[in-house]
């Protein structure tokens, strides 16, 4: 595990030189975090395939912006696992989005009508909600969404989201008052 000050030192000398193109370095800060940049990717997307493309993303503007990185922006392996998560939360955003894409032969199947499971999701306010989380900030709503539809612990949020754990829980207990003032409505 490469969590002790002792253990950043290599990590920033790789990342240097990495900056400095050295494919051999690379390879070496790739050797030495890819399982734990893997596993965090794994644990938000919830799909090995796109954990795996999360992961490459990732990778790739580590390549790009290694040159990027101050010691003030936190340890190289929590800089590095803020990409991998920022990643990963774009990939899933994107998916999301262009899910029904490619679909155009089910669509001489739909005669217009919403069936049992969009209506009773109407019905329990789902539109509602839906607009609701999206009145809420990037961190707020994806703190919640992960939380209660991925199953993250506050550590394990914290982890995700390079946050300290009081500031993950301040963003869920402020998004969920928000969430209940914008349904009360």
């Amino acid at each position: 595990m490469v969590d002790s000050m002792d253990e950043q030192e290599p990590l920033m000398r790789l990342l240097l030189a990495t900056a400095r193109e050295d494919r051999l370095a690379f390879q070496q800060l790739y050797d030495r975090v890819s399982s734990r940049l893997f596993g965090l990717c794994l644990k938000l997307a919830g799909q090995r395939e796109l954990a795996e493309e999360a992961l490459q993303d990732a990778f790739v503007q580590i390549w790009h912006r290694a040159g990027d990185y101050h010691r003030d922006r936190g340890t190289p392996l929590n800089w590095m696992m803020g990409i991998a998560r920022y990643r990963t939360l774009d990939l899933m955003r994107a998916r999301k989005s262009r899910a029904t894409v490619g679909d155009e032969s089910l669509a001489d199947l739909d005669d217009g009508r919403d069936g049992p499971l969009e209506q009773s999701l109407k019905d329990a306010g789902a539109t509602r909600l839906t607009g609701c989380l999206n009145e809420l900030s990037d961190v707020q709503r994806d703190s919640i969404l992960l939380s209660y539809y991925r199953g993250l612990t506050h550590e394990e949020l914290a982890l995700a989201l390079s946050s300290p754990i009081g500031t993950v829980k301040s963003w869920i207990r402020r998004g969920l008052m928000a969430l209940k003032r914008c349904l009360e409505q």
